[in-house]
Order: structure tokens, then sequence, then C-alpha cells
């Protein structure tokens, strides 16, 4: 097959007070979506993990000196100056394209298909850590994600640089949807995550980069302790990964 042809671009915008582009600055200073769920999409591999997920696309910035890119349907598309530009993007070296893209809608139900397998997020406010993760959850087969309160926006734009196009992807939702096993990560837990029954419909909670998991929370959950050399407690990021992968593990040998 061949490439698709060019986006048109239709418009050239050279004031920053122009709507389209105050929307995108308020966005990548991490302002929440509305309701019309759009967040923001920094550099051409976000732009192409939003098409390849088929999430809309509603407008695509580019700057004067960024080359054409395939074409996307029927997204607004707009050039900028390459100085209006720097002011616009959220990283230190921009790479010439931004796209605002629509998130997908969730429920609950959405997280338990099959056999599920879904990871909570409680207070984890690194958007770093808490992309890795979306992108980790996504990689062993997890059905879903929670993003509770307290916890980085899934919509920030580093959040959703770091889960390369898992957000796109992956149900995120609020709330711990009912009738799920939870196991909490847990330096002090006596139960080894070889020992956990992680190939039931579960929910694997991370806790705070410095708070862990709230105590409430923790009260309703089975503390699993990752075995550990010299160091008490892992990253975020890692500490999921190792219990995802665990209960990934576990599901193909059932």
């Amino acid at each position: 097959m061949g490439r698709s042809p060019p986006l048109h671009v239709v418009e050239t915008l050279i004031s920053d007070k122009n709507p389209l582009l105050k929307e995108v600055r308020r966005l990548a200073s991490g302002g929440a979506p509305g309701e019309d769920r759009l967040v923001l999409a920094e550099g051409p591999h976000l732009l192409d993990e939003a098409l390849r997920s088929k999430i809309e696309i509603h407008a695509v910035i580019l700057a004067e000196s960024a080359p054409e890119i395939p074409g996307t349907g029927s997204a607004r598309v707009v050039r900028v100056l390459d100085g209006l530009f720097q002011k616009l993007a959220s990283t230190e070296s921009p790479q010439g394209v931004l796209a605002l893209v629509r998130l997908p809608e969730w429920t609950p139900d959405d997280l338990l298909r099959s056999m599920p397998l879904v990871v909570v997020l409680d207070g984890v406010q690194d958007p770093g850590n808490a992309g890795a993760i979306l992108r980790t959850a996504e990689a062993f087969g997890a059905t879903g994600a929670v993003f509770l309160k307290g916890t980085v926006s899934p919509s920030n734009p580093k959040c959703l640089r770091a889960s390369a196009g898992s957000a796109f992807r992956l149900p995120i939702v609020a709330e711990i949807p009912p009738g799920l096993t939870l196991y909490a990560a847990d330096p002090r837990a006596a139960l080894l995550v070889s020992q956990a029954k992680l190939g039931i419909p579960c929910a694997i909670v991370i806790g705070g980069e410095g708070s862990g998991v709230r105590p409430d929370l923790a009260a309703r959950a089975t503390g699993v302790k990752i075995p550990t050399v010299n160091v008490e407690s892992l990253n975020a990021a890692v500490a999921a990964g190792i219990l995802l992968y665990e209960a990934r593990r576990q599901r193909q040998l059932s």
C-alpha cells in the first residue's frame, strides 16, 4: 500500500491569541481536558500512535519548518511560525508536530472484559512513572487502569508521552470496579509476589512514590512484597512492571 497523501494545510496562524493555540497552551501547561476530552499529543510518534489507535484527530499544528505528514482525515491542520511553536510545546526540544486528539470514553465495565487484570494508581504523581505504568500494563495484557484521586491526570502531556500511545488504547477510569481481588505492592508484606494468586480477576495497587498505598485501601488489599537486596523499595513503575509480569506469567501457565 502507498503512503497516505500529505495533509492539506488550510490555515497559517500568526497570533498567539488564536483560540486553538490558547487551548494548546492550556493543555501543555497541565490543564484538564474539557467535556470534549481533547488532550495534547506532542511529537510525530505520538501522533502516529493516535492514528494507529484509531482515535479522533481534532487538529494538527505544524511548525513552519516541519515537513508535511501523512493525511489524518478531516483533522484541522495549521502551520505556525517556529518561534510561536516553541511557546506552544511543553517539551524543551519540540519536534515540530502537535495534535489535539480526543481520548476514548471508558466505563468500569470496559475493564472487566475477559479475565480482568487492572492496575490501580493510588497517588502516583510523577507523570513519567504513570505513563510508564500504562505502557507496561498494556504490554503485559492488563484490561485497564484506574487513576484514583491524588494521582496525576492520564491526560498530562508528559504522561501521554511516557505511555507511548498506551493511554489511547488502554481503558482508564477513576474508580476501582467491583468484584476484583486487590493486591497492593508493600515492601513490608509477608506474601511474596510469586506466592500471590494473580491468575484470578484482580487489581494490582501501586502507591505514590513517597506515601505508598493509602491506609484505607491497603486495609482492603492483600500486601505483596517484591524481594530485593539492600534496597527496601522500588520505583513505582518498576514495581508495577514486576507485578504485572508475574500476573502475565501465571495466566499463561494456567
